[in-house]
C-alpha cells in the first residue's frame, strides 16, 4: 500500500474513532484516544535497564542489568515505554491476532507519547522486524511494518527493509539462549543503511529477534542501532534473563 493510501486510511480511522477513552470509554476533551487517568495508570516501563529495557520493578533507579553487563547486545540501547501487561497486553493481542486498526492506532499513539522528541530525532532510518513472507500471508498483515510505516512518516525518515531468511519456529516457550539459536543468521538487510538506525517491533520479549536484526543492520553499514518496541515482556518464568 502506498504512503498516500496509508495516510488516507489513518485519517479515516481518526475520524471514525469516537471521542471516548479506549480503556474506560469516558469522554475525552482532546484528540487523544485516552483519558488522563487511564494514561497515567498504564503499565509504564519505569524503571528499566537502559540497554535492553528489561523491567526493574522495585528498583529506585534504572541500572544496566547483569545480562547486559556480561554480554552487551548488538544494539546500543532500547526504547520501550510500556510493559506487556494489563490493558497494553489486551491492545497488542487485538492488534496482532485480530488485525484491529483501532488497537494499532492506539498503540502507535502510545509509542509516540512514550518516545521523547530527542529520541525520535536520533534515527536516520527505521527498520521494522519483518515477518517471513509465508507467515505474513497467513496472518494477513505485518504488524511491525504497519507501525513502522506510520512512525517513519511522522518522523520523516526513510523506512529500511530487512528480510527474514527462513520461517523460524515459534519463539513462544523458549528461553533467551534458545531464542538466540533459533534466530542466528535469520535476517538480511539488502540495502546500505545510514549510520544511525532504530529497529521497531510491537513487543520485545527477550530481545533475541531485535538482536539478530541488529546484527544484520550492522553488516549493512549501520554504526549504531537502537531497539524500539511498544511494550516489554516483564521478567518471569523462562524469560528471567534480559535480551
Amino acid at each position: 500500500m502506498s504512503t498516500e493510501r496509508f495516510g488516507l486510511v489513518d485519517r479515516v480511522l481518526r475520524r471514525a474513532l469516537p471521542g471516548r477513552c479506549a480503556f474506560c470509554l469516558a469522554p475525552v476533551l482532546d484528540e487523544s484516544p485516552w483519558c488522563q487517568a487511564c494514561f497515567a495508570g498504564l503499565p509504564w516501563n519505569r524503571p528499566a535497564c537502559p540497554v535492553c529495557a528489561e523491567p526493574q520493578p522495585g528498583a529506585r533507579q534504572a541500572r544496566i542489568c547483569g545480562a547486559c553487563l556480561r554480554r552487551p547486545p548488538s544494539f546500543v540501547r532500547a526504547r520501550v515505554p510500556l510493559r506487556y501487561a494489563e490493558e497494553v497486553a489486551w491492545l497488542v493481542r487485538r492488534f496482532k491476532f485480530h488485525a484491529s486498526p483501532r488497537a494499532g492506532a492506539v498503540l502507535l499513539e502510545l509509542l509516540t507519547a512514550g518516545l521523547q522528541e530527542k529520541w525520535r530525532d536520533w534515527p536516520q532510518a527505521l527498520v521494522p522486524v519483518p515477518l517471513h513472507e509465508s507467515r505474513a500471508r497467513g496472518r494477513g498483515f505485518d504488524q511491525a511494518e504497519w507501525l513502522a510505516v506510520r512512525l517513519a512518516r511522522q518522523m520523516r525518515v526513510p523506512l529500511g527493509q530487512g528480510r527474514r531468511l527462513r520461517d523460524t519456529p515459534s519463539q513462544r516457550g523458549l528461553d533467551r539462549r534458545e531464542r538466540r539459536a533459533n534466530l542466528r543468521g535469520g535476517f538480511r538487510v539488502p540495502v546500505r543503511l545510514p549510520p544511525r538506525v532504530a529497529l521497531l517491533d510491537d513487543v520485545m520479549t527477550t530481545g533475541a529477534t531485535l538482536e539478530a536484526l541488529a546484527q544484520a543492520c550492522l553488516a549493512a553499514g549501520a554504526e549504531e542501532v537502537e531497539a524500539w518496541a511498544v511494550a516489554r515482556t516483564p521478567r518471569g518464568g523462562n524469560m528471567r534473563q534480559a535480551w
